[in-house]
């Protein structure tokens, strides 16, 4: 592969480039919407903004049904499918990462060793450093994007198919295993947001420019899909209860899905898909879209736009609010699950959760997406903001008030509708950004400035997992207590292992304080001060 560095024309007088094809000065344009006629275009833009208008990536109206229809019509339909199809690749691994592995692992290790874990999914939350790479080097005759996303694909399949046959005697020995466990995954998350990067880059190019408005939704069906099968039918599928239960005729021990056989069968989808793209899939150049042609930067250029961009005064503060604005909600989506389940809700109650919370989301997104095509692109993204701090307290209360009896039905529709009104939030706070940064990204550099805003938001829900998980350990008490005249002293049942271990010799884990409740309320107070003093004034501004 070679470095690609040249640009395709803007359509531009020559008076208004420098010498070297891109301009040095980088600058940005944002003003207020209420203050605006509708003419009047809100963008962050490298240069030239007065040539980039996004009037036509806003959706058009209409039903649900109508929309189908019209889908199923659109001439990029096949284009549709198959960036739909590249998302659910990703949603495969991100769902084992962030969603199966965890539970399995906690059955056995303590938060501070799952969080040790929770450090396989940064990559896909730092991929900036590297995207500039995927952006400027690749082969022109077979494709700037497949350039990549062939070789990947191809290198996942052969990671899963050697992960088939070795993951299960990993996984039964969780607590040797945890590093080679995390080196794992941390390998296949880091060429999943490898893919993403060329995938995202395609979605500008592969759809017309009166369809680029379905790119984000593209991206949240493909990736909840892939998440879904990777966590909750997979979670389902695995556990011995559900098994025994709904598939095997006689008790087993093991469920009906192990996670080798699940990982070698989408090694194989990996090769079918990868070889269709090569088969058949033919990356033409971008169709022409008068003045928004994409201009190419080499190597060295866009790092150097990538560090003014960021030092924009308006982009500053954006990179701020990204960075901070998912802390109250990390406890939450991270650890309230275990925690129910470490009270007794099992693996496939949760599976259930999840799967009736699927179709929810979707639904919500495309009204997300239809919400923020008004003139407040991010309100939908506030408005969700407050509703999933509410749901994180609500969730803390289902962790308290958990029946010690066992779970009951009605306790456990209370479970249910907090985890969707939660994740209907969560959704909509991720396509509403999603389609404000899909209308401020400029194509001068392609995935790049995409993948610049989505790294940023990733990363943001990312960092904190690991320093609040292992501060739940650290604030936790807990204390193994025998009945008088036992020869056992009493000993810290913090960590999982040790409650297993209490159970096992018979004494009583009482706990005296929970850092799970410590550490959400916290994050929550924390977050909510933040909103109000920096997050919605800051937001409100760059609107």
């Amino acid at each position: 592969m070679v470095e690609k560095p040249r640009r395709r024309g803007r359509d531009a007088s020559p008076s208004s480039h420098s010498p070297s094809g891109y301009s040095s000065d980088v600058e940005i344009t944002i003003g207020n919407i209420r203050e605006q006629s509708p003419r009047r275009r809100q963008v962050f833009e490298i240069e030239e903004p007065e040539t980039y208008s996004l009037d036509s990536r806003r959706g058009d109206g209409g039903g649900l049904v109508n929309k189908c229809k019209s889908l199923y019509a659109n001439k990029d339909f096949g284009n549709i499918v198959l960036l739909i199809a590249l998302y659910w690749l990703q949603g495969i691994p991100l769902g084992l990462a962030h969603g199966s592995i965890p539970f399995l692992l906690k059955e056995k290790l303590s938060y501070a060793q799952v969080g040790l874990f929770s450090l396989a999914g940064y990559p896909y939350s730092l991929k900036l450093f590297w995207s500039p790479i995927v952006d400027s080097l690749y082969d022109r005759k077979f494709g700037r994007r497949k350039s990549w996303i062939v070789p990947i694909q191809f290198v996942l399949a052969i990671v899963f198919w050697w992960m088939g046959s070795h993951i299960d005697t990993l996984i039964r020995n969780p607590a040797d295993n945890i590093y080679e466990i995390t080196y794992l995954f941390l390998a296949i998350v880091f060429l999943s947001a490898t893919q993403d990067i060329a995938v995202d880059g395609w979605a500008l190019t592969l759809l017309s420019k009166e369809n680029l408005s379905y790119a984000s939704t593209c991206q949240t069906v493909g990736i909840n899909c892939g998440f879904f099968l990777s966590f909750t039918v997979f979670l389902a599928l695995n556990s011995s209860e559900f098994s025994n239960k709904y598939i095997f005729s006689t008790p087993r021990d093991e469920g009906f899905l192990q996670l080798g056989s699940y990982m070698a069968f989408w090694s194989l989808i990996y090769v079918l898909v990868t070889m269709y793209l090569i088969l058949f899939k033919v990356e033409t150049q971008p169709v022409d879209r008068g003045d928004e042609q994409e201009v190419e930067y080499g190597l060295v250029e866009t790092y150097k736009t990538i560090w003014r961009i960021c030092k924009l005064p308006h982009m500053r503060l954006f990179i701020v609010v990204l960075f901070f604005a998912k802390i109250g909600f990390i406890p939450n989506d991270s650890i309230t699950k275990l925690k129910l389940i470490e009270h007794g809700l099992h693996k496939e109650d949760m599976a259930l959760a999840v799967l009736i919370d699927f179709p929810v989301q979707i639904f919500f997104g495309y009204y997300a997406a239809r919400w923020s095509q008004g003139e407040s692109k991010m309100k939908p993204w506030r408005v969700a903001f407050i509703l999933r701090l509410i749901c994180a307290a609500l969730s803390m209360a289902t962790v308290h008030y958990f029946p010690q009896t066992g779970l009951t039905n009605w306790y456990f529709c209370i479970v249910i509708l907090t985890k969707v009104t939660s994740s209907m939030a969560g959704t909509v706070q991720f396509v509403g950004l999603s389609a404000f940064i899909t209308q401020i990204a400029d194509p001068v550099i392609g995935g790049t400035y995409m993948t610049l805003l989505n790294t940023l938001s990733n990363f943001g829900g990312t960092w904190p997992v690991f320093f609040i998980m292992r501060a739940v350990d650290y604030f936790t008490r807990a204390t193994c207590e025998f009945s008088e005249g036992s020869e056992l002293l009493s000993y810290s049942c913090s960590a999982q292992e040790d409650r297993n271990r209490c159970a096992k010799d018979g004494g009583v884990c009482n706990v005296a304080w929970d850092g799970y409740y410590i550490m959400s309320s916290v994050c929550i107070l924390a977050a909510m001060a933040m909103y109000y003093s920096f997050i919605r004034p800051t937001v409100l501004k760059l609107e």
